[in-house]
């Protein structure tokens, strides 16, 4: 202790705790999360992360208790999103920097072997997580997408071609619930082309994902009055923006991929269709003399 400067000490301290709370929130999960591979994953984790508590536990002499609101926190997110990605939720917002790993090599020899760990094994251990819902985020991305793209047009079309909420409601809802049913059953067809097993739950992902995103945008033309059209048109192109922000996040945190270029790929797609269906809706109701 006498060679510890308060610097590396506080440090240690904050790791301290850190790795403590990490190793209740694994154990913690591993009691609900399926598989026996996952719950052995996971509770080797929290062997790890309880192993280097007590190395800091020998700098410091504190016996610490974890963060409760913490541990709290990353259950409720793995019952909900699932815990494959609350663990990598967890892991990536609690990244050592690299500056207090090397502060802390010049006074802690131990730190040096830590940060591998850290860095490549328990990396590699995340990786071996298996949850079953990650296996249909290619189905839940088919549904999403393209009811975002087709429906975000349809609905800025009938915006201006219907000014009227109700009917723009109403319209894509039954669009909507078509497509969905459609959607479904292709990707059923597809997957049973493939011989694959799963393809009834496949389907069920699709549709299911098609169905909330066709609820959420429709939502604003239920809501509000039917003259406030272009208000609902607006906050249909900012709900589109969230459901966008959220999925592609979820996604980059569980295949540890990169958030910011799928985020604005698709949001571009989404409201550029938008804007060019508007249009079409303003010349398809100026040529044709339709007045709703």
């Amino acid at each position: 202790m006498e060679n510890i400067s308060p610097k590396a000490l506080k440090i240690i301290k904050k790791m301290q705790q850190s790795e403590l709370t990490e190793s209740i929130i694994y154990a913690e999960i591993a009691k609900f999360a399926k598989g026996d591979e996952n719950k052995k994953t996971l509770l080797r984790l929290a062997d790890e992360e309880r192993a280097h508590y007590e190395i800091w536990k020998n700098y410091t002499g504190i016996q610490m208790k974890p963060e409760k609101l913490k541990v709290f926190k990353y259950k409720m997110i793995a019952r909900v999103l699932g815990f494959v990605f609350a663990v990598k939720l967890m892991e990536n917002g609690e990244e050592r920097s690299q500056a207090e790993y090397e502060y802390l090599s010049n006074e802690v020899e131990e730190s040096t072997a830590i940060k591998v760990q850290e860095e490549e094994h328990e990396a590699a251990l995340l990786e071996m997580l298996d949850e079953e819902r990650l296996q249909y985020v290619g189905s839940m991305v088919l549904g999403m997408n393209d009811a975002l793209v087709e429906l975000t047009g349809s609905l800025a079309g009938f915006t201006f071609a219907m000014q009227n909420t109700r009917l723009i409601a109403l319209s894509g809802l039954i669009m909507g619930i078509s497509a969905t049913f459609s959607m479904a059953s292709s990707e059923f067809l597809a997957a049973r082309s493939e011989g694959r097993t799963d393809a009834f739950k496949s389907c069920c992902y699709t549709g299911i994902a098609y169905l909330i995103t066709v609820a959420l945008l429709i939502l604003p033309y239920l809501l509000l009055d039917n003259s406030q059209y272009l208000i609902a048109l607006l906050t249909m192109i900012a709900i589109v923006i969230l459901i966008i922000a959220g999925f592609t996040y979820y996604i980059s945190v569980v295949k540890s991929e990169r958030f910011k270029p799928k985020f604005l790929e698709m949001s571009i797609i989404s409201v550029s269709v938008a804007v060019v269906s508007f249009v079409v809706g303003i010349l398809a109701k100026n040529f044709l003399g339709v007045d709703l």
